[in-house]
């Protein structure tokens, strides 16, 4: 059912406006929310960064729209689910020796 806006005053517009806003907001956050149930707290992640780093940690929270993660060296990064990976066995670097024996632990069970 198409709306011929030409025939919409601005009070009707700016209030369309309004609802296609609100409703755009809930269907990102219902992603974001879908995207974050593959992941559980404490479960092991990593992302990459604008800077091209590979940020390895543990994911502590869920936010609204984000996740916070704990990273290894101790900072706490907010971001977007849809930038989590599972840490693989591959993706631990070489300052990463002392998770190996975890990680591996964790891939037997």
């Amino acid at each position: 059912m198409p709306i011929d806006i030409d025939q919409l005053t601005e009070a009707e517009l700016l209030d369309l406006n309004r609802r296609i806003v609100e409703r755009l907001r809930f269907l990102q956050q219902m992603r974001a929310h879908a995207t974050m149930l593959k992941f559980s707290i404490g479960a092991r992640v990593c992302f990459d960064t604008d800077d091209f780093r590979r940020i390895t940690g543990t994911l502590i929270r869920y936010n609204k729209k984000s996740v916070s993660v704990l990273a290894d060296d101790g900072h706490r990064w907010n971001v977007s689910p849809s930038f989590l990976r599972p840490l693989d066995p591959k993706d631990i670097t070489p300052t990463d020796d002392a998770l190996a024996p975890r990680l591996l632990e964790r891939e037997a069970d």
